[in-house]
């Protein structure tokens, strides 16, 4: 059986690394296609290195475009790759524009299409994730799900055909790298950080950066909350040139840095007090290393971890709604998490080889 994976940014990179080596355990030949969604060697680069991902058989180099010519360039791509190369199933993760360009590509070759991360929704159609990952899921003839919620948001929608719930392999990269992050990672000694002693916080998503009144609202209650902690910023590309092009600066107490690899940032989030972000993924390493969160978003898809309160919402309205829920999670006892009650035990990726070779025989 011949996959080809199209994986295109971060989050993607860390849950291909348990699946492709995986598949290559029960004999599956896989050919990792990189559409360049990420291209900075921070954000690319440095994954398939730590993570030991093999080097993508194409690369795309398509990347920093809106949302339409992107995911239209990366379509063209794969397609022509897809032509070429003829795999039986196209594998793809997550809820980015690779991913949609990725399912609609291979769906229109009449190619098999399977989604890991299937079945989550954050329910808001402002947001180009929630439509990326809605649609891979009604192409996608295998759906990789890593939750309950995410099974009976599928059903809900009609689809029950190819469902299976596999487990989070966000959660089988955690385990991959948390001990090669304590002996490797030399980050807070770089940074002069005391574990237990910071914040970390993120900001990348569209719906935040792409609106300059949310995205000043948030940097300014992460400058309020900066006045009393230590507060780390690894700051995304795009969003560091939007806030240049507003003229927004970083306040005093932020440590902004360049964005880090896996390891230093497991490193710093598992030490890290309290995590802010409005990322879908950091959300999760927050909860599987026991760490309050706080999400910068009015909804978000891991809607269990905000019902077990692990997690809080904090829409971005006013700075001073912000800042009382940052400062209320500062106070939260770090939760005790209980990660195979929702995610699994940490073998996702060989229940998703499993089933894929399967279908080979």
């Amino acid at each position: 059986m011949k996959i080809t994976t199209v994986v295109g940014a971060r989050p993607q990179f860390i849950k291909a690394a348990p699946v492709s080596r995986a598949l290559a355990a029960v004999g599956v030949a896989e050919a990792i296609l990189h559409t360049g969604q990420h291209f900075d060697a921070g954000m690319s680069d440095v994954f398939f290195r730590e993570l030991e991902i093999a080097a993508p058989a194409r690369h795309l180099g398509i990347g920093g475009l809106p949302h339409g010519a992107m995911t239209g360039r990366m379509l063209e791509g794969i397609e022509q790759a897809l032509l070429e190369d003829r795999p039986d199933c196209v594998l793809v993760y997550g809820d980015t524009d690779s991913t949609l360009a990725g399912a609609l590509a291979a769906v229109k070759l009449n190619i098999s299409v399977a989604h890991v991360e299937a079945g989550l929704r954050s329910f808001n159609l402002a947001m180009p994730e929630e439509v990326n990952r809605r649609v891979a899921d009604h192409v996608s003839s295998l759906l990789f799900a890593p939750t309950e919620a995410a099974v009976e948001n599928l059903r809900r929608e009609g689809l029950m055909d190819g469902v299976h719930r596999v487990g989070d392999v966000m959660y089988d990269a955690a385990l991959l790298v948390a001990n090669s992050a304590r002996a490797r990672s030399t980050v807070l000694s770089r940074l002069g950080l005391r574990a237990g002693g910071y914040v970390l916080a993120t900001v990348h998503r569209a719906e935040n950066t792409d609106n300059a009144a949310r995205l000043r609202i948030i940097i300014g209650a992460l400058g309020e909350l900066a006045r009393e902690i230590p507060l780390v910023l690894p700051l995304h590309p795009r969003t560091r040139k939007i806030m240049t092009s507003l003229g927004l600066a970083i306040p005093p107490g932020i440590r902004a840095i360049e964005p880090v690899g896996f390891l230093d940032m497991v490193m710093l989030e598992q030490s890290a007090r309290l995590i802010a972000t409005d990322s879908g993924g950091v959300q999760k390493e927050a909860y599987f290393h026991g760490v309050p969160c706080v999400t910068l978003r009015e909804e978000t898809e891991w809607v269990e971890l905000v019902e077990i309160g692990a997690n809080r919402l904090a829409a971005p309205v006013s700075v001073a709604a912000v800042r009382a829920a940052l400062f209320a999670a500062l106070e939260t006892p770090r939760p005790q998490p209980e990660v195979h009650r929702f995610y699994g035990d940490g073998h996702a990726a060989g229940r998703i080889a499993g089933i894929l070779a399967a279908r080979a025989h």
